[in-house]
């Protein structure tokens, strides 16, 4: 009878402690402590020595570590009866690694107790299996959860956790009601693990049916709403919906709400408070409560530290006077955050103060009015030292170290240096968004080298495709090697698979149906002619024909029959241009040589169908080209300006050209050709780019009585690819929602005027642009489109105000390898006589198009 109230004195003391530290368990089990037959004083405690610790019922846990988290160390000191028992259990259980702890006390021997700790270990989590997610949605959840399959313990922790993580994820995908349970089966595949099922109830996605404010008085909260840029409230007017809540960019949101309120000169703008509340089984209301605090304006603004510039030249630069609302964020842009490069560090940076800094102090705040004091640290001037490439792995270092603004011995110039990154960018090898310059200065003697990163990206380009036209199937096959390598042809080692690495352009490209069309034309150019300066060579090659191949309605027709039917056209172009300084240094000259030959033989539409012609021209271009990508441009501007011309053999021969035959009137073509095409482009709100493009193109005679040229005239509408329907002798330019060629001049024959093209043309573009993709692989965008244009055969008649207008969409996208390819749907608001489906709805597509130029 004593032993039973030993033993049950001794629960009374240890138990309470543990059942303090006991929480909801899978399948819990009671800890308890066993005295095995031994004689302890339970009214007069006395101190042991622990002479030994076991442990029993581990298989996977380390047991020298669970025995050390016990502390019944041997070699320690204990009271029996006492804490230590109760505290070893309460320490072992709180690890959240076993299902039952049993603390067994063995051997008393003097004053030397040995315990046992007896343990069943919880599983290990093996693997989880989702349900009620998508794949992708279970890739995302997996990488976020910090318990890992294979270490990890089933136990509530592990629920806790996995639970918030799913939550949390699937709050910022816009699930509001998400609900999760579990379930647990063996593991087959590992001994001691389980397969945690997860099992989830997203719900259904929650709109935003109302944002309430409260605290603002100065604001209304229609206006704040709109700060709110992610974070759309329900209304019926909204045809598209006002889109799924979502959790992250509502928190984003929250941030620039405050910046845009302290923006307006609200600078104690906070949000108190705010709550996200179920409205109804469909929607959220979302209440935040405001602190508006009054409106700030700015003070007296003065500057110290300045000793490059005076305090009234940084005034003029700062731009802001006193009596505006306070505004940090244009503070901070005026100081150095211009994007037109027109702020107070930028004036330092690009004067080879690289070490400058400005911090704008608020030296006094006193009712409505904020004073502020400018210091400067100005720093010493750095000039250029060594100027490396890093990165270039196919392109050689000369290459990309020509086209770099920033040279050694010149001061640091921060315009330059952005200048450079363009320039590399526009050599289309490097990926645009990972080219990185990194100055690194050397205050000892006060230079500084720049090493630019950059990263090789795929340039070649390839067109292989097949289409159809003309009754025909014709096929296509163009390679593009953008950095090809001339002196490289002979060295078999360096062909990978082909020369590469300095900078040069080969094209080769052949289009062929057979016996009917056939197209064959080649270009080589080099940047750098002799590598020292920026002058550019260029040559090309074509030749074509197109024919009826002996076949007419009636069966085959022998070549030498009046109605067998073909042109040949075979040309070369000889050009040298070279990078101008003035009026500034955006702008290049290219001067061409063309000559051409065409060959007819009872071919129609030309002014005359038999014989050969000979077109002999110099071509002079002046372009600027400021645009900041050559793919995706964001902001810059581009311009060309053209005019070519022939001799004029018939003011200069004494043929009379009133009676001339056809063969003598058009053996040597002669005209003089203007065109000017220009292109703005600008960010609006967020990532969208507005494009403005206006075309003009005039085909002039030298004399009346030889008349317009039979080539080199101008063919407006379509997509303005060179297709089996090529025209040769003509420029195709593209317009959307009209049929291939058919804007013609109002009375012209459609037939004729199709064929033969025009002498005058103008072009309008306005096209609202989003990107969707802007990777190193692809580069992606939606466009907007509104068109107008239209052809005319005669100046007089000329008017840049009456155009044919249209209007569509459609989408592009670049790829290293194919170019620009793209899909418009467009549709013409005006008719073509002569032509009725010539307007209607069209569907455009281009390949490997150019990125600028007429087309």
């Amino acid at each position: 009878m004593k032993r039973i109230y030993q033993l049950i004195l001794l629960l009374l003391i240890g138990l309470p402690s543990m059942a303090q530290i006991t929480r909801p368990q899978v399948n819990p089990a009671t800890p308890t402590l066993k005295v095995k037959g031994l004689d302890l004083d339970y009214f007069n405690p006395r101190e042991y020595v622990i002479g030994g610790t076991t442990l029993t019922g581990t298989k996977y846990l380390d047991k020298d570590v669970i025995i050390t988290l016990s502390k019944l160390i041997p070699g320690e000191r204990v009271v029996l009866p006492g804490e230590a028992t109760a505290n070893a259990i309460k320490n072992l259980w709180a690890q959240g690694l076993f299902d039952d702890i049993q603390l067994d006390i063995v051997k008393l021997v003097e004053d030397t107790v040995y315990f046992d700790i007896e343990v069943v270990e919880r599983p290990r989590l093996g693997s989880f299996e989702f349900t009620g997610v998508s794949k992708s949605q279970k890739t995302d959840i997996l990488e976020k959860l910090s318990e890992k399959p294979g270490k990890a313990i089933i136990n509530d922790n592990l629920y806790s956790s996995t639970t918030a993580t799913v939550k949390k994820f699937l709050l910022g995908k816009g699930y509001f009601f998400t609900n999760v349970e579990y379930k647990t089966k063996p593991d087959p595949s590992q001994e001691n693990s389980v397969v945690l099922e997860v099992i989830v109830d997203k719900g259904r996605k929650v709109k935003v049916h109302e944002i309430v404010f409260t605290g603002n008085k100065d604001f209304s909260s229609k206006k704040l709403r709109k700060f709110l840029k992610k974070t759309k409230q329900q209304a019926f007017y909204k045809v598209f919906g006002s889109g799924k809540f979502n959790k992250e960019k509502y928190d984003e949101d929250k941030v620039k709400l405050i910046a845009k309120m302290h923006d307006k000169g609200y600078r104690d703008a906070v949000i108190l408070k705010d709550s996200i509340y179920q409205y109804s089984d469909k929607a959220v209301g979302i209440k935040i409560d405001l602190f508006e605090g009054p409106k700030y304006y700015f003070g007296n603004i003065t500057w110290a530290g300045n000793a490059k510039y005076t305090t009234e030249y940084l005034q003029r630069a700062l731009g802001i006077e006193k009596g505006e609302v306070f505004s940090e964020e244009k503070l901070e842009k005026k100081l150095r955050g211009s994007a037109n490069g027109d702020d107070v560090s930028s004036i330092y940076l690009n004067d080879g103060y690289l070490t400058f800094n400005v911090d704008p102090v608020q030296t006094r705040i006193y009712g409505d009015t904020v004073e502020m004091e400018m210091r400067i640290y100005e720093g010493p001037q750095y000039t250029n030292n060594r100027i490396t490439v890093v990165g270039n792995t196919i392109t050689n270092d000369r290459v990309v170290l020509r086209d770099i603004r920033t040279k050694p011995g010149e001061k640091f110039s921060k315009d330059l240096l952005i200048r450079s990154v363009r320039e590399i960018g526009q050599l289309g090898n490097f990926d645009e968004s990972k080219t990185n310059p990194i100055p690194k200065p050397n205050p000892a003697d006060g230079t500084v080298d720049i090493e630019y990163h950059v990263e090789e990206k795929p340039s070649d380009q390839i067109e292989l495709s097949g289409g159809f036209g003309g009754g025909n199937i014709i096929g296509t096959l163009g390679l593009t090697f953008n950095n090809f390598s001339l002196r490289n042809l002979f060295n078999l080692s360096a062909y990978k698979p082909l020369p590469k690495g300095d900078g040069q352009k080969l094209s080769l490209r052949g289009q062929t149906n057979g016996k009917f069309y056939q197209s064959y034309s080649f270009s080589f150019s080099e940047p750098w002619l002799g590598g020292k300066k920026p002058i550019s060579f260029g040559i090309s090659a074509f030749t074509s024909l197109q024919s009826n191949g002996g076949r007419s309605y009636y069966g085959t027709i022998d070549p030498s029959s009046s109605q067998y039917s073909k042109i040949r056209l075979n040309g070369v172009t000889v050009s040298l241009g070279r990078r101008l300084n003035f009026p500034d240094n955006y702008f290049q000259l290219v001067h061409a040589i063309n000559a051409q030959q065409y060959i007819l033989n009872n071919y129609g539409g030309f002014l005359f169908s038999t014989g050969t012609s000979y077109n002999f021209n110099l071509t002079q271009e002046l372009s600027r080209d400021s645009r900041d990508s050559p793919i995706f441009p964001t902001g810059g501007s581009f311009f060309k300006f053209t005019i070519q011309a022939t001799p004029p053999y018939s003011l200069l021969n004494n043929v009379n050209y009133e009676t001339a035959s056809d063969k003598e009137r058009y053996k040597f073509t002669e005209y003089h050709k203007w065109k000017f095409e220009s292109q703005w482009f600008q960010r609006l709100a967020g990532k969208f780019v507005v494009k403005a493009q206006a075309q003009f193109g005039f085909l002039g005679s030298y004399n009346s009585a030889v008349g317009q040229s039979a080539f080199e005239r101008f063919k407006l509408g379509g997509d303005g690819m060179q297709g089996f329907d090529f025209l040769q002798g003509s420029e195709l330019i593209a317009m959307r929602g009209y049929a291939n060629n058919s804007v013609i001049p109002v009375g012209a024959n459609p037939n004729i005027a199709q064929q033969s093209g025009s002498p005058i043309f103008t072009k309008y573009v306005m096209e609202l642009r989003y990107p969707v993709i802007a990777s190193q692989q692809a580069t992606a965008f939606l466009v907007a489109f509104a068109e107008g244009g239209n052809t005319w055969d005669k100046f007089s008649d000329f008017n840049p105000f009456n155009v044919r207008r249209s209007a569509g969409f459609g989408a592009k996208i670049f790829l290293p390898i194919f170019g620009l390819l793209g899909i418009d749907w467009g549709y013409g608001f005006d008719k073509i006589p002569g032509s009725p489906d010539a307007n209607k709805g069209q569907f455009h597509f281009s390949i490997a198009q150019q990125l600028g130029g007429f087309n």
